[in-house]
């Protein structure tokens, strides 16, 4: 739940971390500043103080209980206590089981906006509460959705939109029905061979339309599915079908397309798309079978 007023909760209030009773716990009396010094300081200074404070040395990440002090009184995160063997990084004293409780009681009185502030996200929240609100932000950046290559960038729908057309060519398609033809000359060579990616623009949202070749156990197979733009609550509104065919024979796939949170690669191995085995994607394709040529029509609807 986002706070909307103070970044300083009462540090005596019910957010007070307990030690484990088996664990020996120091107070670290120079976490918390002389109060004449601390109200000279702008408010600014004294949250990236605290933050500093927060920062475990190895992984340089935020610090949540338990965490861990050396008897010189430097800090550590329990995820890297075993990666040091016990050691302090800063001094090299050995660690043992002291809980820094002085700092673990000032991360429970702090407050701070969403680290997607920057992206829109306006909600201040309580330092343990942080890692769960942001795992699950609204706000948060979208992963790259292309699947030729292990693209690392992210950001929000639109940027994302130019990022594909711009840096990866990807077929930019409007409308909501579509017909595609692809063509493989050695369709014997089933080793997670990819097409391009098409994006389509339609009822103001993005779709992109995957299609590939990997293995299915021992068998080669081709598989097309429809991801959406967004997240899945709102891709739920939407359905897609997916027809091929050849020889009077054709195969149908009706479905909801997934949202992009979710990587290509998962919804491809939940086989959540149109399934063609190869055999009968030759079969499709007609001719002396040598050649993989099959024509996937499809279009995208809005459930009312």
């Amino acid at each position: 739940m986002a706070l909307s007023n103070p970044l300083f909760y009462d540090i005596r209030s019910s957010n007070d971390v307990d030690p484990p009773q088996n664990e020996e716990s120091t107070d670290v009396g120079e976490l918390v500043n002389d109060p004449a010094q601390t109200a000279s300081k702008p408010i600014g200074t004294v949250l990236s103080s605290v933050r500093e404070l927060l920062e475990c040395p190895v992984c340089l990440n935020a610090m949540y209980p338990p965490i861990h002090q050396c008897s010189n009184g430097h800090t550590i995160c329990s995820g890297c206590k075993p990666r040091v063997h016990n050691r302090c990084p800063t001094c090299r004293h050995e660690l043992g089981n002291i809980r820094c409780l002085a700092l673990e009681k000032v991360a429970a009185s702090f407050a701070l906006p969403c680290k997607y502030k920057g992206f829109g996200c306006i909600g201040i929240y309580p330092y343990y509460n942080k890692p769960e609100h942001e795992s699950q932000c609204a706000y948060r950046p979208y992963n790259c959705p292309y699947a030729g290559s292990e693209c690392s960038v992210v950001g929000d729908i639109p940027y994302l939109v130019t990022h594909l057309k711009d840096e990866h060519k990807v077929d930019m398609h409007n409308g909501s029905t579509f017909n595609h033809r692809y063509v493989k000359s050695n369709p014997q060579e089933v080793e997670n061979a990819t097409w391009m990616l098409t994006v389509f623009s339609c009822f103001g949202q993005y779709f992109c339309l995957h299609f590939e070749a990997f293995q299915l156990g021992m068998a080669p197979v081709y598989v097309a599915f429809l991801r959406f733009m967004g997240d899945d609550s709102e891709a739920k509104n939407y359905t897609y079908s997916l027809e091929v065919g050849g020889n009077g024979r054709k195969m149908v796939w009706q479905g909801v397309p997934r949202s992009i949170r979710e990587s290509h690669r998962r919804v491809r191995d939940s086989f959540d798309g149109l399934i063609i085995q190869r055999n009968m994607a030759l079969f499709f394709s007609g001719g002396d079978r040598k050649e993989l040529k099959l024509r996937i029509t499809g279009r995208i609807w809005k459930e009312q």
